[in-house]
């Protein structure tokens, strides 16, 4: 065999300069794919401004900030318009809530059953649209506390717990939710454990409407209690439970029946006097 055949056909390259070569291949590979990123997005750009200018362009620019402003900007100005403006117009030409009351006793049957069928499902529709109040009914006196309760002091007690609860958490969302628990199990009223399970159950803190009822003494309860049986006593309701809607009468649940329901008793029936009166007493929307 001659000498040139013993030759091999690739001359071998030491390992070394071989990973040499292939990361310096690698690097140069990697800056030219950076440069033709950077010159596709300077295309990109200049594309996109020169298509601005095109009636196309500037067509669907108008189309899309139209849709910006419509769905993000007037919806929020809108708010803060009226927000701004409630406190400058006449109240008569604002729609009002309508006002809502229920009057009841604490350890009423009568109550529980009002409350359950006729007012919490009401609420679920029309809480935005009521001023809801509870009132407890009972009779003023110059002793037992100044307020003598149908079903003894343990009634009295029963309301004043549900009124504080009132005045600590203003929302129907808590308060009569904590009501309503309490009514389920109106014979227990006023137990301690009652009251604690269901202040758990509606985030009441009790430790907050234990204090309003031992405040000054009970004196501050006592007073919450008096006050809302007067205001009972000058609406002249004398039966648990006396739904008035807009400072009328509007239905009584009493010995188990419904009865003076002129408009009817039902869930249905109560929503759509709420809505009817909601803009009937704004002079903005009467005819």
């Amino acid at each position: 065999m001659s000498e040139i055949e013993k030759q091999p056909l690739i001359e071998n390259q030491p390992e070394n300069s071989s990973l040499e070569e292939l990361r310096s291949r690698w690097q140069e590979a990697r800056a030219n794919l950076q440069a033709a990123a950077k010159d596709l997005f300077t295309a990109r750009r200049e594309y996109e401004r020169a298509w601005s200018k095109t009636t196309r362009g500037r067509l669907a620019i108008g189309a899309f900030c139209i849709f910006i402003i419509t769905i993000c900007i007037l919806p929020m100005g809108g708010l803060l318009i009226l927000g701004l403006l409630d406190d400058e117009l006449p109240e008569e030409y604002l729609p009002r809530r309508v006002p809502l009351e229920a009057h009841i006793m604490s350890k009423c049957p009568d109550a529980r059953d009002c409350l359950h069928d006729l007012v919490l499902p009401a609420m679920v529709n029309v809480s935005n649209l009521v001023d809801f109040k509870l009132s407890y009914i009972g009779k003023t006196s110059d002793h037992d506390d100044g307020v003598a309760c149908m079903h003894g002091p343990s009634e009295c007690l029963g309301n004043s717990i549900e009124l504080c609860a009132a005045h600590i958490y203003p929302s129907p969302r808590i308060h009569l939710g904590f009501t309503m628990c309490m009514s389920r199990n109106y014979s227990e009223i006023p137990s301690e454990d009652l009251a604690k399970d269901c202040a758990l159950e509606h985030g009441i803190d009790f430790e907050r409407l234990n204090h309003c009822l031992s405040a000054e003494d009970g004196e501050y309860s006592r007073n919450l209690l008096k006050k809302s049986v007067q205001r009972s006593a000058e609406k002249g309701v004398t039966k648990s439970c006396t739904i008035r809607v807009d400072d009328k009468n509007w239905c009584i649940r009493d010995g188990g029946e419904w009865t003076d329901c002129e408009n009817g008793h039902g869930v249905k029936d109560l929503v759509e006097a709420i809505y009817d009166l909601r803009w009937k007493h704004s002079s903005a929307y009467q005819e």
